[in-house]
């Protein structure tokens, strides 16, 4: 990733939760691995102006899925990971793993 297109806090677990979710990642669901794994209530307002943010840097992709009966004919919008997202995601993760290597965290206050 070139300087500056470093992804920030909420980007990558985002993203991490596409790479969970893989073909069931679409607002809700996201939302609810986001709230689930973190711990913290998000706003769903919030995970869509990151997806569309991320969309736009071209590190994910969207596609409407088929209208359903139990959403009254409305249909999902899913996201994945592009190639370029996949390997945005790995090397912030690669990163943030070598700056922990080392740490006390017992001893850090």
């Amino acid at each position: 990733m070139a300087k500056g297109d470093s992804l920030g806090g909420f980007e990558q677990v985002t993203m991490l939760a596409l790479a969970r979710l893989r073909e069931d990642a679409y607002g809700v669901s996201i939302r609810r691995e986001l709230a689930e794994q973190t711990g913290r209530d998000v706003n769903i307002g919030a995970v869509y102006a990151t997806l569309d943010r991320l969309e736009a840097k071209g590190l994910v992709e969207s596609v409407i899925g088929e209208p359903t009966a139990e959403r009254g004919g409305r249909a999902k919008r899913y996201f994945r990971l592009t190639g370029a997202g996949a390997a945005a995601l790995e090397e912030s993760c690669r990163v943030l793993t070598g700056m922990m290597k080392g740490i006390r965290w017992g001893s850090l206050a």
